[in-house]
């Protein structure tokens, strides 16, 4: 056997890189050429590692010192689903998620300035992190999936909901399905018409998405200005005055490789439950709306001048003699407070009951059983708050009678209509 001869030197070498090793920046962690510290715990049977363009669905955790920043369980309750971007510096994040394999959960130790101002966008490091300093993810990888799988998917998921539904009309040559339940009649719908409709959609498996039941009226639209997806915007120029359809529209036609937030994943099929309410010409809209237009006008005024008129009358009804501030707040006191006064800058905390002068309930903290907080003289409430409970200490209770114009004025508030003068009932709590 032939005598190897092993140079002292190289032993030493050897020796010291290991002990360098072991006394790393951040014991226990790899470091690639890039400069990213990593220390893999869970390592899948799986080889396949996301590649640029990929769609990656993942937990991740992430905190700066002993502070949590973000939980993907905690502040979404699913995983994290992007399409893996090029890397925005050496030793980023998605340098760390592309060693990852599905299964696989790993530790990443990230530089905090580049962060926050290359991967988040921000214009400069947030004032509570140091600078050069480091974040910490923790990520599980839960799925990767190319476009083309997605595609497929999309392709296979059609095909079984098309033969499930026993749907047999063939689809457009753009790939929609319009499925006519309905017929209607009347004006056609083409550029320049203004359409009104009620619709839901839906996903394949029958999750909803969208609905205008839901939020409480029919939407309005000026056909030919883009204002919902390609798909809905051809079915709908199929549709007359009173006409009903269903219309499946494939990703390409309606929220395509990005899908929209998480609400609808890339490469997925929707389905659209459409009526058409009303149809008009532009000119007959534009005539309508300068008509409700004036209509509004003329209840402002009225508002506004029924306004001192009411609360003369409530004034009167309720026996209130209290004069009025120079701001037109009418303060009347009905159990002073013998705590700490309250004054602008300070924090306070009241429970109130707010109604119109007709005594229609608009709000309650009491309700709720869950009193209000807020920073008195700040301009976080309304003039007549800051104003009123500057007034008080705590323990008081009182009636604050605030006119609109420190109120909100001609605004529509829903339950407040415009030129509203409002009463709260309110009881001063605690003062910080």
């Amino acid at each position: 056997m032939k005598k190897v001869i092993v140079n002292p030197l190289v032993i030493v070498m050897l020796v010291a890189l290991t002990m360098l090793a072991c006394s790393s920046k951040y014991p226990g962690y790899d470091k690639t050429a890039t400069g990213l510290y990593y220390k893999l715990y869970k390592v899948s049977k799986d080889t396949v590692k996301p590649k640029l363009g990929n769609w990656v669905s993942l937990d991740m955790r992430y905190k700066y010192k002993d502070s949590t920043l973000f939980n993907s369980k905690a502040a979404m309750g699913t995983p994290v689903r992007f399409q893996l971007p090029a890397s925005d510096f050496k030793g980023d994040i998605y340098e760390g998620i592309k060693m990852l394999s599905v299964g696989d959960s790993a530790d990443f130790i990230v530089n905090a300035d580049s962060l926050f101002t290359k991967t988040f966008r921000q214009p400069k490091r947030p004032g509570f992190i140091d600078t050069n300093s480091v974040v910490h993810f923790y990520i599980h990888m839960i799925s990767i999936e190319s476009p083309d799988d997605l595609m497929k998917k999309e392709e296979d998921a059609l095909k079984k909901y098309i033969e499930e539904k026993k749907i047999t009309i063939a689809p457009q040559p753009s790939g929609l399905y319009y499925i006519e339940t309905l017929a209607g009649k009347g004006m056609k719908i083409d550029t320049g018409v203004w359409v009104k409709a009620n619709f839901k959609v839906s996903l394949i498996d029958g999750k909803q998405i969208f609905s205008t039941d839901e939020r409480g009226e029919p939407r309005e639209f000026e056909y030919g200005k883009r204002t919902d997806t390609e798909g809905f915007e051809e079915g709908v120029s199929k549709m007359l005055k009173g006409g009903k359809a269903t219309l499946i529209v494939p990703s390409k036609l309606a929220f395509g490789d990005a899908g929209r937030g998480t609400l609808v994943p890339p490469y997925a099929t929707v389905v659209y439950d459409v009526e058409i309410l009303e149809i008009q010409s532009k000119a007959d809209h534009d005539k309508a709306q300068e008509a409700k237009k004036k209509a509004e006008t003329a209840k402002l005024e009225t508002n506004k001048k029924q306004e001192k008129e009411l609360m003369n009358k409530y004034l009167a009804d309720h026996k209130i003699t209290a004069k009025a501030n120079p701001s037109g707040l009418i303060y009347v006191e009905k159990v002073k407070g013998s705590g700490a006064k309250a004054s602008a800058g300070k924090k306070v905390k009241v429970h109130y009951t707010g109604t119109l002068l007709n005594g229609t309930k608009f709000d309650s903290s009491r309700d709720r059983n869950q009193p209000f907080e807020f920073e008195l003289g700040k301009g976080q409430v309304i003039q007549g708050w800051d104003e009123g409970i500057a007034m008080m200490n705590v323990g008081g209770k009182a009636t604050l009678v605030i006119p609109s114009s420190i109120a909100y004025g001609e605004r529509d508030m829903g339950q407040i209509p415009p030129y509203s003068t409002l009463v709260f009932d309110v009881e001063l709590l605690e003062v910080k």
